[in-house]
């Protein structure tokens, strides 16, 4: 939870995943509009992808399947469907890299960014083999990746919709259960499972790119 905080210098608040472009296109406007906008994200889009990937990643990385490893982060961060998505993952695991790096340490992961330089780790992959090195499990580690995720963009539909920040609560409440199926559901599939479904919000993080008045970065 600590690497997942706001604190953890990885500059997750200056994203929106496309978000702020449907608070501009008008799709979402309410906390019910959000609500949808983000369980589809999480049952059909990079949530659930990210998940599928941070599990495949976490049990090469704790096996030490070197090759696999290799193979899984380039997957993830080739699969970002736009030049900003592609952005938001990659300078994140970067970031992330960087920062275990000089406080918590974790020899897989540096090991990888060196393998994979100069072409960043995916985030949540990055994510994935720290905790493997540090011996976390699994379940939990996944699951705390997508709160984390999920409110994330809560916080950046409070500042852009604007939404006040009890209704952003109660969003980040009612998704718990979201959440939990899509982690759960992700420790069972393989990255042949991945796929996705969220067309509207890949299409928006395309879009965002030449969104004239911008906040976030993606």
């Amino acid at each position: 939870m600590t690497w997942l905080s706001p604190a953890f210098p990885v500059g997750a608040f200056t994203y929106s995943h496309g978000l702020e472009w449907a608070v501009e296109d008008g799709t979402v406007t309410s906390a019910g509009a959000l609500f949808a906008w983000l369980s589809d994200v999480l049952r059909h889009g990079a949530g659930r992808s990210d998940a599928i990937l941070l599990a495949a990643a976490f049990r090469a990385a704790s096996d030490q399947r070197q090759e696999d490893l290799r193979e899984i982060a380039e997957l993830a961060y080739a699969l970002q469907p736009s030049k900003e998505r592609r952005l938001e993952s990659g300078a994140q695991g970067r970031a992330f890299v960087t920062a275990i790096a000089d406080t918590w340490g974790a020899p897989t992961l540096v090991a990888l960014a060196t393998r994979l330089s100069p072409s960043p780790i995916a985030y949540p992959v990055a994510v994935a083999v720290t905790a493997a090195d540090h011996l976390l499990p699994l379940a939990e580690t996944v699951e705390a990746y997508l709160t984390a995720f999920a409110a994330n963009l809560v916080s950046a539909a409070v500042r852009a919709v604007p939404l006040g920040q009890t209704e952003g609560q109660r969003v980040i409440r009612d998704l718990s259960p979201v959440i939990a199926t899509v982690a759960a559901d992700a420790l069972t599939a393989s990255p042949d499972d991945i796929g996705g479904a969220s067309l509207r919000a890949d299409i928006a993080s395309m879009a965002h790119e030449t969104q004239y008045t911008r906040l976030f970065r993606s």
